[in-house]
This record gives C-alpha cells, sequence and structure tokens, in this order.
C-alpha cells in the first residue's frame, strides 16, 4: 500500500542550475523507478541557512510530496546519504491531515479558491 510523504532537502550552492535540476531529476525518477507518484514538486531556490553546514551559508531548497512503499524510504535516504551535492535532507510520512493542508496550500498558490465547505462563514454586521 502507497503512502504519502514530503521530503526536503538542501543543496550545495555551488551547483549552477543545470546541475540542480539533474540533482532533482535523480530523486524524482528513483521515486517513479520504485513504483511511486509524485504528487508535487517545488524549487524553493537558494535559501539562507539558520547555520553554516560545511562551511556553507546558502543553500538550494526542494520539496518533493510522493506516494511511494514504505520500504522504499530507506534505501531513498540512503542515495541522500551518498550524494555529496546534498547537505540536509528530511523525509515525513504524512498523515490525512498533513495531506489536506498540502492540497489546501497548492490550491492557494495557484490562485484556485478553496472548496465551498472549507470557506469561513461571514459574520452578521452588528449595528
Amino acid at each position: 500500500m502507497l503512502k504519502q510523504y514530503e521530503t526536503v532537502f538542501i543543496a550545495t550552492p555551488v551547483l549552477s542550475d543545470v546541475q540542480m535540476k539533474e540533482a532533482v531529476a535523480k530523486y524524482a525518477g528513483l521515486i517513479t523507478e520504485n513504483g511511486g507518484k509524485i504528487v508535487c514538486q517545488e524549487d524553493w531556490g537558494l535559501k539562507k541557512l539558520a547555520y553554516p553546514i560545511q562551511k556553507k551559508t546558502t543553500g538550494f531548497y526542494t520539496l518533493i510530496e510522493f506516494q511511494a512503499e514504505p520500504e522504499f524510504i530507506a534505501k531513498f535516504e540512503t542515495q541522500f546519504k551518498r550524494d555529496e551535492r546534498i547537505l540536509r535532507f528530511q523525509t515525513v510520512s504524512m498523515d490525512k491531515h498533513a495531506i489536506a493542508y498540502a492540497e489546501r496550500r497548492r490550491a492557494k498558490m495557484s490562485g484556485v479558491a478553496a472548496p465551498a465547505a472549507e470557506a469561513p462563514a461571514e459574520a452578521p454586521a452588528n449595528e
């Protein structure tokens, strides 16, 4: 049974745009090759780190939201550990509330209005 996961990783800032896209494509391809399905992929760009990592103060942030078998995650994280381009990574399993939040966030970012059931009701005006 496929579970939904979210991975954020930080790549070293010395990569060119082409090299960064290759790194992201590598991990997206790894997911699909192992029977997973990519739900969402976001490039957050070059951001300042909270503290230096390997003497670097910035990094390229990327988020990949995907569905995969639980056994795949260990193999996936091993690839991150072996890749010298990756400074840090974190993979989390998403529960139903996290999935709903991610869907609302994506809808908001794309400009689509939230479903009527989730829209807050307007309070009557007091005069």
